[in-house]
């Protein structure tokens, strides 16, 4: 098995940081892109649950060392509720956190097959349009860097049998087969079954919901970004739920059905409190929800602009100029 050469031609000229964790998945991938001639540093989270964690953390070190690479490392607090969301905002603030202070243009995350059809099988149960149930990209363009995953198209039998095949160390985590956490429940009763048995039709179908949800772009074109301020022209007004549902995803922040059902009745909506999305015209904007005192003169600006008033606060706050936008 091979990473695919476009992920190999977009990894060689950057510089790469791996959230790896010494298991299965992040522990082929780092040998896959030593494979390829591709170097990338590691970053690891202690989270202080399982005994084990501290020889993942050492394994990643000896790595660092071995191949002349940077570990970096963080402990975890003790999270006593929501563990899973209050973990996973705490790894990418790490990740972020030195993406910014050491200049890397590209985060690597080991995401697989099973893992893209358990996002679909949550999703599925708790309503979704096709841009949610495509699950995770590729590449993703976050507002300084690209988070790429370039594990997808594999399950997670192949990497073990990849790694089992070359005399890689990895290790399991037990806590994977906790079901008290929603992940893996749907992992240990669901997804991982189903791959065994039609992993191949499995494939097929993400590649058509790809395909879908880039039909669906179609119907829209982004022509402004700032910071997280995003402008899109509409080609068809009816499509500007899963428009304002794809940019919101690509925000980092996931609708949900009813969200979405009040998008396409009102159009200028805030959303869970802390996006904006207005309508003008046949301009879709979203950004952040910021409830600013705007001066008269600013305010007569965006008028005459028709720039919708919800998005004003966050325009106003972050300085944008008005004149970019038009």
């Amino acid at each position: 098995m091979n990473l695919s050469s476009d992920i190999c031609l977009l990894l060689e000229s950057k510089k790469n940081l791996l959230a790896f964790s010494g298991g299965i998945d992040s522990s082929a991938l780092f040998f896959l892109l030593l494979q390829n001639g591709i170097k990338c540093d590691l970053a690891i989270v202690d989270y202080g649950i399982r005994e084990q964690s501290k020889d993942e953390v050492a394994y990643a070190k000896e790595l660092a060392s071995l191949y002349g690479i940077k570990c970096f490392t963080a402990v975890a607090p003790k999270f006593k509720s929501h563990f899973e969301q209050n973990a996973r905002n705490f790894r990418y603030e790490f990740f972020e956190d030195i993406i910014n202070k050491e200049g890397y243009d590209v985060l690597l995350t080991a995401h697989q097959l099973n893992d893209n059809l358990e996002w679909l099988l949550m999703r599925l149960c708790k309503g979704a349009g096709v841009s949610e149930l495509v699950g995770l990209n590729e590449v993703t363009k976050k507002k300084n860097y690209l988070l790429v995953r370039p594990l997808l198209g594999f399950s997670k039998d192949e990497l073990l049998d990849y790694l089992k095949a070359n005399d890689h160390k990895y290790f399991i985590d037990e806590t994977n087969s906790n079901q008290e956490y929603e992940r893996n429940y749907f992992r240990v009763n669901f997804s991982n079954e189903l791959i065994k048995k039609y992993k191949s039709g499995i494939k097929k179908s993400f590649e058509y919901l790809k395909n879908d949800a880039l039909l669906m772009e179609s119907k829209y074109e982004i022509i402004l970004k700032q910071q997280e301020l995003a402008v899109a022209k509409m080609k068809d007004m009816s499509y500007l739920a899963k428009a304002a549902d794809l940019i919101l995803k690509e925000l980092g922040y996931l609708m949900s059905s009813k969200q979405r059902q009040e998008v396409t009745e009102n159009k200028n909506v805030v959303i869970g409190g802390l996006w904006a999305i207005g309508v003008s015209c046949d301009m879709l904007f979203i950004a952040p929800y910021r409830k600013t005192v705007l001066p008269k003169k600013f305010k007569e600006k965006c008028r005459i602009s028709h720039i919708p008033p919800l998005v004003r606060g966050y325009i106003y706050d972050e300085n944008i100029d008005l004149e970019v936008i038009c």
